[in-house]
Protein backbone atom coordinates (compact mmCIF):
# COMPACT_ATOMS: atom_id res chain seq x y z
CA UNK A 1 0.00 0.00 0.00
CA UNK A 2 0.98 3.41 -1.16
CA UNK A 3 0.83 6.58 1.10
CA UNK A 4 -1.94 7.20 -1.46
CA UNK A 5 -5.08 7.73 0.92
CA UNK A 6 -7.02 4.33 0.10
CA UNK A 7 -10.42 3.75 1.93
CA UNK A 8 -11.68 0.41 2.52
CA UNK A 9 -15.78 -0.18 2.91
CA UNK A 10 -16.93 -3.12 5.62
CA UNK A 11 -20.46 -4.06 6.61
CA UNK A 12 -22.37 -6.02 8.30
CA UNK A 13 -25.86 -6.14 8.43
CA UNK A 14 -27.04 -2.55 7.91
CA UNK A 15 -23.57 -0.76 9.53
CA UNK A 16 -21.04 0.26 6.67
CA UNK A 17 -17.55 1.02 7.84
CA UNK A 18 -15.23 3.02 5.77
CA UNK A 19 -11.67 2.31 6.55
CA UNK A 20 -8.11 4.43 6.40
CA UNK A 21 -5.12 2.35 7.68
CA UNK A 22 -2.10 4.57 8.45
CA UNK A 23 1.94 3.72 9.57
CA UNK A 24 1.43 4.42 13.04
CA UNK A 25 1.55 3.39 16.74
CA UNK A 26 -1.73 1.48 17.20
CA UNK A 27 -4.11 4.66 17.47
CA UNK A 28 -7.52 3.44 16.75
CA UNK A 29 -10.14 6.27 16.02
CA UNK A 30 -13.94 5.85 15.30
CA UNK A 31 -16.11 8.85 14.21
CA UNK A 32 -13.44 10.89 15.30
CA UNK A 33 -13.53 9.36 18.68
CA UNK A 34 -11.25 7.07 20.36
CA UNK A 35 -12.20 2.89 20.17
CA UNK A 36 -12.43 2.83 24.21
CA UNK A 37 -14.38 6.41 24.05
CA UNK A 38 -16.76 5.14 21.30
CA UNK A 39 -17.72 1.51 22.25
CA UNK A 40 -17.34 2.40 26.10
CA UNK A 41 -17.60 -0.89 28.20
CA UNK A 42 -18.31 -2.76 25.09
CA UNK A 43 -15.52 -5.23 25.33
CA UNK A 44 -16.45 -7.66 22.83
CA UNK A 45 -17.11 -5.14 20.71
CA UNK A 46 -13.49 -3.07 20.86
CA UNK A 47 -12.15 -6.80 20.79
CA UNK A 48 -13.59 -7.36 17.33
CA UNK A 49 -12.50 -4.20 15.92
CA UNK A 50 -9.03 -4.87 17.00
CA UNK A 51 -8.78 -8.82 15.71
CA UNK A 52 -7.54 -8.95 12.19
CA UNK A 53 -4.77 -6.42 14.22
CA UNK A 54 -4.56 -8.54 16.63
CA UNK A 55 -4.03 -11.57 14.28
CA UNK A 56 -1.43 -10.56 11.83
CA UNK A 57 0.79 -8.80 14.69
CA UNK A 58 0.76 -5.00 13.40
CA UNK A 59 -1.59 -3.99 16.75
CA UNK A 60 1.69 -1.39 17.27
CA UNK A 61 2.37 -0.53 13.16
CA UNK A 62 -0.97 0.94 12.16
CA UNK A 63 -3.16 3.79 12.85
CA UNK A 64 -6.96 2.91 11.77
CA UNK A 65 -8.86 5.74 11.14
CA UNK A 66 -12.20 4.86 10.70
CA UNK A 67 -15.74 6.63 9.98
CA UNK A 68 -18.90 3.98 10.80
CA UNK A 69 -22.72 4.48 9.80
CA UNK A 70 -26.05 3.19 10.63
CA UNK A 71 -26.84 -0.35 12.98
CA UNK A 72 -26.29 -0.94 16.64
CA UNK A 73 -22.73 -1.06 18.07
CA UNK A 74 -22.60 -4.55 17.63
CA UNK A 75 -22.94 -4.23 14.06
CA UNK A 76 -20.79 -1.47 13.62
CA UNK A 77 -18.06 -3.27 15.06
CA UNK A 78 -18.42 -6.11 13.11
CA UNK A 79 -18.19 -3.65 10.10
CA UNK A 80 -14.77 -2.32 11.28
CA UNK A 81 -13.80 -5.76 11.53
CA UNK A 82 -14.68 -6.44 7.83
CA UNK A 83 -12.95 -3.21 6.80
CA UNK A 84 -9.84 -3.33 8.85
CA UNK A 85 -9.13 -6.73 6.94
CA UNK A 86 -9.54 -5.96 3.40
CA UNK A 87 -7.11 -2.92 4.41
CA UNK A 88 -4.97 -5.45 5.67
CA UNK A 89 -4.99 -7.81 2.87
CA UNK A 90 -4.63 -4.90 0.10
CA UNK A 91 -1.02 -4.52 2.21
CA UNK A 92 0.78 -7.99 0.91
CA UNK A 93 -0.38 -11.55 0.43
CA UNK A 94 1.11 -13.32 3.37
CA UNK A 95 -1.11 -10.75 5.35
CA UNK A 96 -4.12 -11.59 3.50
CA UNK A 97 -3.87 -14.96 4.32
CA UNK A 98 -3.75 -14.67 7.64
CA UNK A 99 -7.08 -12.59 7.67
CA UNK A 100 -8.57 -14.90 5.08
CA UNK A 101 -7.71 -17.79 7.62
CA UNK A 102 -9.57 -16.04 10.17
CA UNK A 103 -12.61 -15.56 8.33
CA UNK A 104 -12.42 -11.75 8.37
CA UNK A 105 -12.71 -10.86 4.83
CA UNK A 106 -15.99 -12.84 4.62
CA UNK A 107 -18.79 -10.88 4.61
CA UNK A 108 -21.52 -11.91 7.25
CA UNK A 109 -24.45 -12.60 4.94
CA UNK A 110 -27.02 -12.53 7.83
CA UNK A 111 -29.75 -9.93 7.47
CA UNK A 112 -32.73 -9.02 9.51
CA UNK A 113 -35.65 -10.98 7.76
CA UNK A 114 -38.55 -9.02 6.47
CA UNK A 115 -41.93 -9.16 8.13
CA UNK A 116 -44.70 -11.30 6.39
CA UNK A 117 -48.20 -10.14 5.84
CA UNK A 118 -50.96 -11.79 8.29
CA UNK A 119 -48.67 -12.55 10.74
CA UNK A 120 -46.95 -10.42 13.84
CA UNK A 121 -43.57 -10.97 12.91
CA UNK A 122 -40.97 -12.45 10.39
CA UNK A 123 -41.92 -16.11 11.69
CA UNK A 124 -44.33 -15.13 14.75
CA UNK A 125 -48.05 -16.48 13.94
CA UNK A 126 -51.01 -15.10 15.22
CA UNK A 127 -52.49 -17.11 17.85
CA UNK A 128 -54.59 -19.97 15.96
CA UNK A 129 -58.13 -20.62 17.21
CA UNK A 130 -59.64 -23.92 16.10
CA UNK A 131 -63.28 -23.23 17.22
Amino acid sequence: MNNTKELKTGRRKTSVAQVELLKGKGVITVNAKSLDEYFGNHARCKAAVKAPLVVTNLEKEYDVNAKVIGGGVSSQAGALRHAIARSLAAISEDLKKAVKKAGYLTRDPRMVERKKPGQPGARKRFQFSKR
